[in-house]
């Protein structure tokens, strides 16, 4: 004799327990490439020092370029000072693309000093008497070229009839060293901070592009997911009562 038991309604603990288990799993993996793309305090620490002297030595310039009017190393250097913020944001943002536009900005910098020291060397047919870095606007010069350390700067007024009284001749005497042998050294201290922070780019992008490759950041769940659960077939069967001993 068969008995018609009611219909059980199917229990979703299953489901729950499965959801609750990939939603756990898919935080624990967020949080840890969180864990993983949070550089360590030693990285930290040689970033933001990196960046602090590359700031320093690109205000540093700035300030004296602006007092010579040299519009060219101006507007390099403010382009400079931008990217290195924008590179520093992009390392503790997890921002690659950023890193890649501070790392293709500074094989730029570091041709722009290299062509700086042609210049004031006079290399290649160049020559440190044009007005090539005030874009021809005006005739300045470098700043160091009448401040320099130990320079005298006398302004002579012509005694020859027919010329101007507004006009005069500035004689510079006395300075340790010259300005382009100054300018030169602004380069290349520029150019070896670059060359570290290019190093230090690369090897940080390479530490991305690891954790991206390493780990699943869209969620976590590799097959389904806990708005979408597995497909349960629920097969009822008539149960035979066990017959009562008397």
């Amino acid at each position: 004799m068969l008995t018609t038991l009611p219909r059980a309604t199917p229990r979703n603990y299953s489901f729950q327990n499965f959801a609750v288990f990939q939603s756990s799993e898919a935080s624990y993996k967020i949080q840890t490439k969180s864990e993983k793309c949070s550089m360590s305090p030693i990285i930290k620490k040689w970033m933001f020092c990196l960046c602090v002297f590359l700031q320093l030595a690109a205000l540093e310039r700035q300030i004296f370029d602006f007092l010579g009017f040299q519009w060219a190393p101006i507007l390099g250097n403010f382009l400079q000072i931008i990217v290195v913020i924008l590179g520093l944001f992009g390392t503790i943002q997890f921002r690659p693309r950023y890193i890649v536009v501070y790392t293709v900005w500074t094989a730029l910098w570091v041709t722009w000093n290299v062509f700086i020291i042609c210049f004031y060397l006079e290399v290649g047919g160049l020559s440190k008497e044009t007005d090539l870095m005030t874009f021809n606007i005006s005739m300045h010069r470098s700043w160091w070229r009448e401040h320099g350390p130990g320079c005298i700067r006398r302004v002579v007024r012509p005694s020859s009839p027919g010329i101007l009284d507004d006009y005069s001749y500035v004689s510079v005497t006395g300075c340790i060293i010259d300005f382009q042998y100054l300018e030169v050294i602004h380069s290349a201290i520029q150019i070896l901070l670059s060359l570290i922070g290019f190093v230090y780019a690369c090897y940080v992008i390479s530490i991305f592009m690891e954790e991206e490759d390493s780990f699943d950041f869209i969620g976590g769940l590799d097959t389904y997911s806990y708005r979408q659960p597995p497909q349960e077939h629920v097969e009822l069967k008539p149960v035979k009562p066990v017959g009562r001993s008397k």
